[in-house]
């Protein structure tokens, strides 16, 4: 959906079948404090104890 027009109803109509999961996603992935918080998760050296905060603090379950 990058560029898409948000004034056009054809641009989302997936959203008519998305569950909690899906719109939670949705939000989550354009929050700039994630964007960055996510780019310094991934640039890191691995830990952890890193990751285990990223996952607290945005409420993420992996799997594995």
């Amino acid at each position: 959906m990058q560029g898409a027009d948000w004034r056009s109803e054809s641009a989302y109509h997936a959203a008519k079948t998305a569950d909690a999961v899906d719109i939670a996603w949705e939000w989550l992935r354009r929050d700039r404090e994630y964007q960055q918080d996510f780019r310094t998760l991934v640039s890191s050296e691995h830990s952890s104890a890193r990751s285990d905060h990223f996952r607290r603090k945005w409420g993420l379950t992996f799997c594995s």
